[in-house]
């Protein structure tokens, strides 16, 4: 689905999204995943694992595993139930469309053919134009 113009801020194209029953329940069984390794996280803190090397490793462990799951989660739900929108934007003007024309984007010659007058206005920036 998409509008009919193409001005600034118009919707171009519009899917609706899937959302699937098994989206659904594989995002509730990441929930469920998510929270208990929270829950054994803050255990681990409350009971002061951290405290030794091989329990601040362990800590650190669940937490890597907490934020993997997080991110499958968000993922999950950006794939399966948000709408695919792609908006119009206006290009803005850049400095190039400001000063220069389209005929002088190649820049002028320095000197036209002659290579000693090349060489002079080189040497010299205020020899007679």
């Amino acid at each position: 689905m998409s509008s009919s113009g193409s001005t600034y801020g118009d919707i171009h194209r519009y899917e609706p999204a899937r959302e699937s029953t098994a989206a659904a329940v594989a995002l509730v069984l990441l929930t469920i995943v998510e929270v208990v390794f929270v829950g054994l996280f803050t255990f681990g803190l409350v009971n002061g694992w951290g405290y030794s090397p091989l329990g601040n490793m362990y800590l650190g462990g669940i937490l890597a595993i907490i934020f993997v799951d997080l991110a499958f989660i968000l993922m999950v739900y950006r794939k399966e139930f948000l709408p695919d929108v792609m908006i119009v934007k206006k290009r803005r003007r850049k400095w190039e469309d400001l000063y220069i024309r389209e005929e002088d984007v190649d820049g002028t010659s320095f000197a036209d053919g002659d290579p000693l007058e090349s060489v002079k206005r080189a040497v010299y920036p205020y020899y007679k134009r």
